[in-house]
């Protein structure tokens, strides 16, 4: 017997009878169903109180993303269309098993439990331009390297519960690393291009939900891809 190849989950949803209009970058009640709207589409943000802080900003960034829309923050006309037919949740490539997965095409995060992606979160990536730079912690000393986010198959390994700490190359929020001093971890840039030194960044709040939800604990796998160059 051939078992059928195995896919991710994809879970439906409806489209919105009541259209969502754009809100650009503004507070109120049709910005709360924007939010809300998110929260169902798999987007993760904080709160669906209305106002347009940095987790609806980071959502609507990561579904401008996943929709291959301008990613521009803002809930334009097409965002706010997209948002109102999107026909199914957000999810990711894994196929199996529960992981932590890094899209670096679309410079997006998955959060996968059995194949079922939890939640999407915007990130930015290494941005593959060679730097040289002075180590914020060790005097007259410097620090190079080519700010490339590797792919491959990795495990969380170390981590640092406690605030922001000062990293060679600047501070870090919350770390939690899968290779050597590549990781996941908090700040307060996260563009919508591959901007790192090859940490995946995503937004301080994002990264104290993924803290306190234990979605991310020591030894959980990281599956990091991207599209092979053409030949």
């Amino acid at each position: 017997t051939t078992l059928p190849p195995l896919q991710p989950v994809v879970v439906a949803v409806a489209s919105m009878a009541v259209p969502l209009v754009a809100v650009g970058q503004t507070d109120g009640p049709e910005t709360a169903r924007v939010q809300q709207r998110l929260l169902d589409l798999g987007f993760w943000l904080q709160s669906t109180n209305g106002d347009y802080g940095v987790t609806t900003s980071q959502a609507v960034m990561a579904f401008q993303k996943y929709a291959g829309l301008v990613a521009n923050s803002e809930v334009d006309d097409a965002t706010a269309a997209a948002l109102t037919n999107a026909t199914t949740r957000a999810y990711g490539t894994a196929n199996q098993g529960s992981l932590i997965e890094v899209d670096k095409d679309r410079q997006l995060l998955f959060i996968i439990q059995e194949a079922y992606t939890v939640w999407t979160i915007n990130i930015s990536s290494g941005s593959g331009i060679p730097f040289k730079e002075r180590d914020k912690n060790e005097w007259g000393k410097w620090v190079q390297g080519d700010a490339i986010t590797p792919n491959g198959i990795f495990v969380i390994d170390r981590q640092v519960e406690k605030g922001w700490r000062t990293g060679d190359l600047g501070d870090i929020y919350r770390p939690k690393y899968f290779n050597m001093g590549i990781g996941l971890h908090g700040a307060y840039k996260i563009p919508n291009y591959p901007a790192s030194h090859g940490c995946v960044r995503m937004s301080t709040p994002a990264m104290d939900y993924i803290w306190s939800a234990d979605l991310a604990p020591m030894g959980m796998k990281i599956w990091v891809h991207s599209t092979p160059p053409a030949a």
